[in-house]
């Protein structure tokens, strides 16, 4: 697998038909391992050294574009474009995976009935996948360590984090030398959307990358976002006209994963 660096951060170039094997790879790793949905506004978090999301998505299996300015901004800087991924699309061909080799699942996040419903049409689709374990969303800090314990000792091939776990991608990071095993995928909408609570966006529109619009239809607010997506671009014009020859090799240039884990 190939992984580039977009304004100095890792992003992996892993095709649709490479995927299941990919997953299959990093299920044989010992150890805490993550996938991560990388939008654009993740993105530009990642940049702050300030910040554990950057050495987070550095240590992650497989960071996986959602946004479609993300290749734009890969193109503009001349890199290698990776492949984007609808977020549902894609944890539907992860489960279809751990399906087709027995394999196991643990649902954490959501209200009681939304997870409930969640795991019972995920039963229904997924025959030969067991889910070993549940856990809603929310919960208060003194639950932290039963979830953790219930979830190492479920030990699942994959873990699907949901909404109500305030830190989202770094929540399983955070306590990484807690878990012997499980990747671990943060998804917001996933549980929702399985419970038939969350309406995805259409295939049309993501593939338009216009999917932000839907997302300021219910959170107004979000039309503030107009500010950093103006400081990513302003971002991308400085590394084209300033960076291209003055970069780091490993931010230059393109690495692979592989490469990376033989000198760790």
């Amino acid at each position: 697998m190939t992984r580039i660096e977009l304004l100095g951060v890792p992003v992996d170039i892993c095709k649709p038909e490479e995927l299941s094997d990919e997953i299959m790879r990093i299920l044989e790793k010992p150890g805490h391992k993550q996938i991560v949905f990388l939008t654009v506004w993740d993105l530009l978090k990642a940049r702050n050294r300030k910040k554990k999301l950057g050495d987070a998505l550095r240590q992650a299996d497989l960071v996986i574009p959602v946004s479609k300015s993300i290749l734009k901004g890969a193109k503009f800087l001349k890199l290698q474009v990776p492949v984007r991924y609808n977020p549902f699309n894609a944890v539907i061909q992860i489960l279809n995976t751990l399906d087709q080799h027995y394999k196991s699942l643990y649902l954490l996040g959501g209200r009681k009935k939304t997870v409930q419903t969640a795991e019972r049409n995920v039963r229904d689709t997924f025959h030969s996948l067991r889910i070993v374990g549940r856990y809603v969303g929310y919960f208060p800090k003194s639950s932290e360590e039963d979830v953790i314990q219930a979830i190492y000792k479920a030990s699942p091939s994959l873990v699907i984090v949901g909404d109500g776990i305030k830190e989202k991608n770094l929540w399983s990071y955070n306590r990484r030398e807690k878990f012997s095993s499980s990747i671990f995928l943060y998804y917001r909408d996933c549980l929702g959307i399985f419970a038939g609570r969350i309406h995805r966006v259409s295939e049309k529109t993501f593939d338009s990358g216009k999917e932000i619009w839907s997302e300021i239809a219910h959170s107004p607010l979000k039309i503030f976002l107009v500010f950093p997506y103006i400081h990513y671009k302003i971002l991308l014009m400085f590394y084209r006209l300033f960076r291209k020859n003055g970069m780091p090799k490993e931010e230059k240039g393109i690495y692979h994963v592989e490469s990376l884990e033989n000198n760790s």
